[in-house]
This record gives C-alpha cells, sequence and structure tokens, in this order.
C-alpha cells in the first residue's frame, strides 16, 4: 500500500515538472509558430497597405472621370455651332482614351505588387526557382 501511494506521488511530480518546464526541443517548436504567425500578419498589413493605396487611387480616378464628363457637359452647353461641339467631344474623348491607358497601367501596378507581396510571403524571403 505505501509503494503505491509512493508511486502515485513520483507519477504526479513527474507530470508537474513536465507541464511547467518546457525541454529545449520543444522551445524551437514554439517559436516556429509564433514566426509563422508574425509573418502572416506582417503579410497581411502588407496586403491591407496595397488595397488601401490602389481603392484610393481608384477612387480618385473615378472622380477624374466624372470631373471629365461633366466639363464636357459644361463646354457642350456653351458652344454656338456644331464644330464647337465635335471638337469638346473630340477633345474630351482623346484625354478619356489617355485615362484608360493609364487605368491599364495602374491596374498592372497593382496586381505586381499585390501578387510579390504574396510570393515574397510564400517564400519566407528565400529567393524562388526560376525556370
Amino acid at each position: 500500500m505505501n509503494l503505491s501511494r509512493e508511486f502515485k506521488n513520483n507519477c504526479v511530480n513527474r507530470r508537474n515538472a513536465m507541464a511547467t518546464k518546457p525541454t529545449d526541443a520543444s522551445i524551437p517548436f514554439l517559436n516556429l509558430g509564433k514566426d509563422q504567425t508574425a509573418a502572416m500578419l506582417n503579410m497581411q498589413k502588407e496586403l491591407l497597405d496595397a488595397y488601401d493605396q490602389s481603392s484610393r487611387a481608384w477612387l480618385a480616378r473615378v472622380k477624374s472621370e466624372g470631373d471629365l464628363w461633366s466639363e464636357l457637359a459644361k463646354k457642350l452647353s456653351e458652344t454656338r455651332s456644331a464644330p464647337e461641339a465635335l471638337t469638346a467631344y473630340q477633345q474630351c474623348v482623346a484625354q478619356r482614351m489617355q485615362m484608360a491607358a493609364e487605368d491599364g497601367r495602374r491596374l498592372y501596378d497593382d496586381c505586381q505588387k499585390i501578387t510579390q507581396t504574396i510570393t515574397r510571403s510564400l517564400s519566407n524571403g528565400r529567393p524562388m526557382a526560376s525556370t
């Protein structure tokens, strides 16, 4: 009976010691999770910053297009002849085409920035293999 109680106490003491004292092997494992969490949070912050910059630029772009068409309406209301109206419309269309080209460049740059952020995060800072 005394031996059983001593065995029980010994087991409880070992369990308590293991629960309160991390082994050297478990510390890197715990840090691995912390490192991955920090990397994921950093990637999310970078992505949110990129999305924020992009949305601000697109919002400004939408405003500029509204201004463009409002200016055309103003010019058309002030015209006195068909050639004047045609000239105003041609200028507006030319400016709109230039804006469309800029939109394409902006969209490409935004997508590239987001893709690079995700790729950098997935590679964990290591260079990716190229084909």
